[in-house]
This record gives structure tokens, sequence and C-alpha cells, in this order.
């Protein structure tokens, strides 16, 4: 199941640093703010996104590499 992914974030809770990525295909993926590619550890809930998954600590896939998408160019 590993690889690159796109998806939006559908839940992300600021104090836990935990969230939650919807793939195009209806898949759900928990992710970690140390995830959030860019330094940044914290990212808005509607945002388009790029993902890698993994294997994750409790046997669940998993989001990482979570990536913002650049706006189309005008």
């Amino acid at each position: 199941m590993s690889g690159a992914r796109e998806g939006t974030v559908t839940v992300f809770d600021d104090a836990r640093g935990l969230g939650e990525v919807t793939a195009t295909d209806g898949a759900v993926f928990w992710f970690h703010c140390t995830q959030i590619a860019g330094g940044t550890r914290t990212i808005a809930v509607g945002t388009r996104v790029t993902f890698d998954v993994v294997a994750g600590h409790r046997g669940r896939w998993e989001a990482a590499t979570v990536q913002p998408v650049p706006p189309p160019p005008l």
C-alpha cells in the first residue's frame, strides 16, 4: 500500500499535533505534525496535499511527508 497519493486534510488538532488526511479514493490516514513537510508543525483543514503511505507504529497505515499542493498558476 505504500506510495505517493493525493488527498485533503480533514482533521487537524493543533494541541495534540494529530491530523487526518482523506485520499482521493476515500481512504483515511492519520498523521503526526512531525510528518508535515517543510518544517512547519501545523496545517489547515481543507488543504489539498500529497503524501506517502507508510506502515505506522501500531500496525496501521499512516500518512508521511504530508505536503501542501501548490495552487495552479493563473
